[in-house]
């Protein structure tokens, strides 16, 4: 799979219909987080948006929802997080997409998905896709033809990851660790629950509660691994029974 970083004016993004004309006279960022899902016709995401002034409540987001739909092109919007001293919210978005961009996806064959790192400012976009060479080069062939300038900022081919690996977590537990810990699951206090994580993700709450309990034991071996010291189950200080019994 190759994953290209591209970097484009935001004013061409929205000349595509990526972002409506004056998003960012309200708006200060917007960034990608997740793509769930990418249809020609439309696509779900998890989207970081930070506002240029205070952020308004929940009710009166909710009193505007069909305005905001409207002036979006929104199916349907879910607040993830609202997060008052960063003038941030986490959505979860359905979005109609644009012919422009509809087009470039049919290209593309769904072998193409938006990733980290993907954010929008009112002058530059940093754009990441990963897929296929030969689709993603289509595409960036149609974007030149069309007059859409872009920055290749690096390009690199990652070796196929398969679930049986045991050394190091798999793509998919990266994606999963990566929502989890930026949706707050490993803070103290927890902001999120595993039942709310798992509909984000699409899981029930029992695989994924394994998913990350296999990533997490993972990571932790392996850093045990790297390490010199002493064994973590008997270190210099760990307790013992009576009669040298754990």
């Amino acid at each position: 799979m190759l994953t290209t970083t591209l970097e484009f004016r935001t004013d061409d993004l929205a000349a595509l219909g990526v972002v409506p004309a004056g998003f960012f006279e309200r708006y200060e960022e917007l960034e990608l987080l997740e793509t769930l899902r990418l249809e020609p016709g439309w696509r779900l995401q998890l989207l970081r948006l930070k506002r240029r002034g205070p952020l308004r409540s929940i009710a009166e987001l909710e009193r505007e929802s069909r305005r905001i739909r409207r002036l979006y092109g929104l199916t349907s919007f879910e607040v993830v997080e609202r997060r008052p001293r960063q003038r941030e919210w986490v959505l979860l978005v359905r979005q109609r997409n644009p012919e422009r961009l509809a087009e470039l996806l049919t290209l593309a064959g769904g072998r193409i998905t938006p990733t980290a790192p993907f954010r929008m400012n009112e002058e530059r976009v940093v754009a990441s896709f990963r897929g296929d060479a030969q689709p993603l080069r289509r595409v960036l062939s149609r974007l030149r033809r069309d007059g859409l300038e872009f920055r290749v900022l690096r390009s690199s081919q990652r070796p196929y990851e398969t679930e049986d690996s045991t050394d190091e977590i798999t793509s998919r537990q990266r994606s999963v660790l990566g929502r989890a810990l930026l949706l707050g699951y490993f803070s103290v206090p927890r902001r999120i629950t595993l039942t709310r994580l798992a509909r984000l993700t699409g899981r029930s709450p029992p695989a994924l509660g394994k998913m990350l309990r296999r990533a997490q034991h993972r990571l932790v071996a392996s850093y045990f691994a790297r390490e010199s010291g002493p064994s973590p189950e008997l270190g210099d200080g760990a307790a013992r029974a009576p009669g040298g019994q754990l």
